[in-house]
């Protein structure tokens, strides 16, 4: 797999920092192991400062979104990079189902990344993630689903997993059938996502949203698995990705896993 960003995510014009409202934090502040972020948000009217630990390991998608929501807030969190390969005993307590993101708040656990995304919006509503306009907001929840549910495994688990974590564990896969797999199940959603973008900088209303998060995440897993849109084919979605990517809070955070993609794949060799 190539080091260099895949044509169709090549970065276009970067969104400017007017754009998009991100706290200061450095990738290695965010993705310390068992640390506590610098920076503290201040929470909504009535809400004291709680203590909280993500669980996850940080090349997840689905972590990946928690930890942009956070950086998004400033939110003082510490992290726990658990994996879903090597869960620590007794994590079934934490989510029975034994899945990553969760979240300990106050010595209290949530699971799922999209009920924990909406717990911080709660807490912490600026700056603003999920819009209140009821349309906007019913958008938000439905292209976060399509992320987690459509994308996450006909893309980005079938690309990242058998390029990137099978390979990386020196595990044979079947490359003709994964591709083959890609071929039939990613256009549909391409093709979706093309005419949601339609010329917009943003999938929802006018600022960087949880929608826009949770779709790039997935889209960044897939790209270190040699997967992504076709420019030619899918022109919109190519510039939608290539912008954010190129820009904050993207691109900083796709470097750095890129980085530990590399490294994994190395070790694999």
């Amino acid at each position: 797999m190539p080091n260099s960003l895949p044509m169709a995510l090549l970065p276009f014009q970067p969104l400017s920092r007017s754009m998009i409202t991100a706290t200061s934090s450095t990738c290695s502040e965010l993705f310390r192991p068992r640390t506590t972020a610098r920076i503290g948000a201040e929470p909504a009217a009535g809400n004291d400062r709680m203590a909280m630990t993500l669980y996850g390991a940080p090349l997840s998608p689905f972590v990946r979104k928690v930890e942009l929501c956070l950086r998004l807030k400033g939110i003082a969190c510490a992290r726990d990079p658990v994996t879903p390969f090597a869960l620590p005993e007794g994590y079934e307590r934490i989510n029975p189902l034994k899945r990553i993101p969760a979240l300990a708040v106050d010595g209290r656990y949530l699971a799922d990344s999209a009920v924990i995304c909406r717990f911080l919006e709660d807490l912490y509503p600026e700056p603003q993630l999920i819009p209140t306009d009821p349309w906007l907001k019913a958008r938000t929840g439905w292209l976060e689903k399509f992320a987690d549910y459509e994308l996450a495994p006909a893309i980005t688990a079938t690309a990242f997993r058998h390029r990137v974590v099978l390979r990386s564990m020196g595990s044979p896969y079947d490359e003709p059938a994964i591709a083959a797999a890609l071929a039939e199940r990613a256009p549909p959603l391409y093709g979706y996502l093309e005419e949601q973008v339609d010329g917009r900088i943003f999938l929802v209303g006018d600022r960087l949203g949880l929608a826009d998060i949770a779709v790039v995440s997935q889209f960044m897993n897939a790209a270190f698995g040699g997967e992504s849109p076709a420019a030619e084919r899918w022109p919109q979605l190519a510039r939608y990705l290539g912008n954010h990517l190129a820009s904050e809070p993207f691109a900083g955070v796709f470097a750095a896993h890129r980085q530990m993609v590399d490294k994994m794949l190395a070790r694999g060799h």
